[in-house]
């Protein structure tokens, strides 16, 4: 089965940490329900951010209910808003969760499965690029890799 695909004008987000140093280029939007203290040059896109079940749900009820926020959500859309609030730059969709090799998941890359499922593009983790994209990103959960798992 062949993937989707989306030609676009619009800039491929990436996905980091709060804590990564993003190279030049990159806009820092936060998709956690908030920001760490002190953090500044950031702005934040809400529709990304887990529901108020994100601390007391399990690993699989977490995926599940994320999994279906965004399938409520329009892609597209959501590329637009995310390259608008990028203002040029790269979008950089941040959470808490550190970057590779911490082995601690993250719904940053669910994200990235998700736009891989919809519209075919590939969010890598910066400064972590080579470790994959889509549903190879390396902060998904174990056992969430190369397909999306209901």
């Amino acid at each position: 089965m062949s993937q989707p695909t989306f030609a676009t004008a619009y800039p491929v987000p990436a996905t980091a940490s709060w804590s990564a140093r993003l190279p030049d280029g990159y806009a820092r939007i936060g998709i956690s329900r908030g920001p760490p203290r002190g953090q500044r040059g950031y702005r934040m896109y809400h529709a990304l951010a887990p529901g108020p079940w994100f601390r007391s749900a399990s690993e699989e009820e977490f995926c599940v209910l994320y999994l279906a926020q965004l399938d409520g959500l329009d892609p597209e859309q959501v590329l637009r808003e995310l390259a608008a609030l990028a203002g040029g730059m790269i979008p950089a969709l941040l959470c808490f969760e550190r970057p590779p090799p911490d082995p601690a998941w993250c719904h940053r890359g669910l994200v990235a499965g998700w736009l891989y499922d919809q519209l075919g593009i590939e969010v890598r983790e910066v400064g972590h690029e080579h470790l994959g994209a889509g549903w190879s990103h390396p902060k998904l959960p174990p056992g969430r890799h190369l397909e999306r798992q209901h």
